[in-house]
């Protein structure tokens, strides 16, 4: 049986990862990562690099993922790179591969995990969480995201603006991931739904990052000045 341990790197301060994450990485012979394209650098190997002790440098691996819809080029992209990282653990080493946040939560660890399930059995696997940007974002902003009955979405950057509403319309707070660039798509959209002016807005980029950004505020302040355009962007309103 080989062994290949898949590590949750959290929102991007390599302060938030777990001790057993940060054990796993220092162990490693192996580190391989994700990104977008060949020459860009991996965030999640950007959020490790400091823990590495440089004197025995483990090999690193990029796993090309474009950021693309069509569904035949992202089924081959699952195939092609998880076939590199299961020919690393074949050969015996001890590899990791890293995610920003959480393996499980829109994360591309999750197609890898499904081909590694069907053609590769005898890969032994073990996941190590990370905290989502959502619980960092809501430790700085100072709000509660839910609490007794209330319900919450998680809304990811690929919107599909008839349905948000219908989910805005049952939910006590809406939580929108990713990309900011949509954001003020959808300010419109949870007034019609029922959020009213007074409703908490908070909205954040680059956490745990030097760059970062944290503004709270109700729905009613909001304008042009408050949003962001950048991808790695979160925002949260919730209903008073």
């Amino acid at each position: 049986m080989y062994d290949l341990i898949c590590v949750g790197c959290g929102p991007g301060d390599p302060e938030l990862l777990t001790v057993k994450g940060v054990k796993a990485i220092q162990n490693a012979d192996v580190i391989a990562c994700p990104t977008a394209k060949e020459d860009k650098p991996s965030i999640a190997l950007s959020v490790v690099e400091s823990l590495l002790d440089k004197s025995k440098m483990p090999e690193i691996v990029n796993l090309v993922f474009p950021m693309v819809k069509d569904k035949d080029t992202l089924e081959s992209t699952w195939e092609k790179n998880t076939k590199i990282l299961a020919s690393k653990v074949l050969e015996g080493k001890k590899v990791v591969y890293l995610t920003v946040g959480d393996p499980y939560l829109y994360s591309t660890w999750i197609y890898l995990h499904r081909e590694l399930q069907t053609k590769y059995s005898q890969i032994k696997i073990n996941v190590i969480p990370g905290i989502v940007s959502m619980f960092t974002f809501a430790s700085k902003a100072g709000i509660s995201l839910a609490e007794g009955a209330e319900t919450m979405a998680v809304i990811p950057s690929c919107y599909d603006l008839s349905r948000v509403k219908e989910t805005a319309k049952n939910c006590d707070t809406m939580i929108f991931l990713k990309d900011g660039r949509y954001f003020d798509q959808v300010i419109k959209l949870l007034k019609e739904s029922g959020f009213s002016d007074d409703s908490i807005f908070a909205i954040g980029q680059d956490l745990g990052t030097p760059n970062e950004i944290v503004r709270k505020m109700t729905l009613g302040e909001v304008n042009e000045s408050t949003m962001t355009t950048k991808y790695f962007s979160i925002m949260v309103v919730k209903r008073v």
